[in-house]
């Protein structure tokens, strides 16, 4: 009967920390989903549940108005265009110019080899925002102001030393036999690089280039400044500067709408390569 009794115990102690497990779980997705959950639900209420009190949590009408009164009023396509165009190329960039450089400095004995990492290191770690005022200065003295390259440049000089850190890191972690195979059988160092050792490193790659991605789509501050022609405007500068029919009217429909289309792509490309992120986030946690 003990016995019996014991693990009788044991197995409510199994079941009541499983329930306990599962419901906390829970609470925290609603937490982190229930704001999403909510631009959601604002982006198609009509205008009579967005301003009701109390609160209408359940719509009682749906409507797409919100997102036609977008394209309508604004010219949204081209700013979803601007922040595609300016985040993909300083994304290619940032690998273009970072996988190589990572390459360099995990393969070659160079001097001062530390300082070179440190620096690398603490321009990753340095406020963004300080830089502003120099940068500002900089697009006024050379004429970029209201140009991609505007963006571009910043973006790239930014995510770069991030870039390198991380595939650095990868690099390591490859077997330096595979190079000397390769040389062995006649490859020159550039297409050894990008036919044996890149395609081993995409993990790496697809990590490294979604985060240059998503920074560069999100990013608000240098957009707002730099580009200041309607046309050529981001998503960020472009939601933040919807307004009413009136000065006193906010458009809660038009901003919530836009904010679960700028939300969208990002969404979509972390679930399409989940698996690569997964990857390229814990290479390199545990040696074996």
């Amino acid at each position: 009967m003990t016995i019996t009794a014991e693990r009788e115990t044991k197995a409510l102690k199994i079941n009541l920390g499983l329930i306990i497990l599962g419901v906390s779980v829970f609470l925290i997705i609603i937490f982190f989903l229930a704001p999403i959950i909510w631009q959601v639900l604002t982006s198609i209420k009509v205008n009579e549940d967005i301003t009701a009190v109390p609160n209408v949590y359940i719509p009682s009408k749906i409507t797409w108005e919100h997102y036609i009164e977008l394209f309508q009023r604004k010219p949204f396509a081209n700013y979803i265009l601007n922040s595609a165009l300016v985040s993909i190329i300083s994304t290619l960039l940032c690998l273009g110019l970072g996988a190589p450089a990572a390459y360099v400095l995990a393969r070659l004995k160079l001097p001062f080899e530390k300082i070179i990492l440190v620096a690398i290191l603490i321009i990753t770690l340095f406020p963004y925002v300080l830089l502003f005022l120099g940068l500002l200065e900089i697009i006024k003295a050379i004429g970029l102001g209201n140009n991609y390259f505007a963006l571009i440049i910043p973006y790239t000089a930014m995510n770069l030393p991030l870039t390198i850190l991380v595939m650095r890191s990868f690099f390591q972690q490859l077997p330096k036999d595979l190079e000397d195979a390769a040389k062995v059988d006649g490859y020159e160092t550039i297409p050894m690089l990008l036919k044996i050792v890149l395609p081993m490193t995409v993990p790496a790659l697809v990590t490294t280039g979604i985060l240059t991605f998503i920074f560069a789509w999100n990013e608000y501050i240098f957009a707002l400044t730099f580009i200041t022609e309607e046309t050529m405007k981001t998503i960020p500068v472009a939601t933040a500067q919807l307004g009413g029919a009136t000065v006193f009217e906010i458009p809660y429909g038009a901003i919530a709408a836009a904010t679960i289309l700028a939300t969208f792509p990002l969404v979509l490309l972390v679930l399409l390569f989940q698996r690569r992120i997964v990857q390229g986030l814990t290479a390199g946690a545990v040696k074996g």
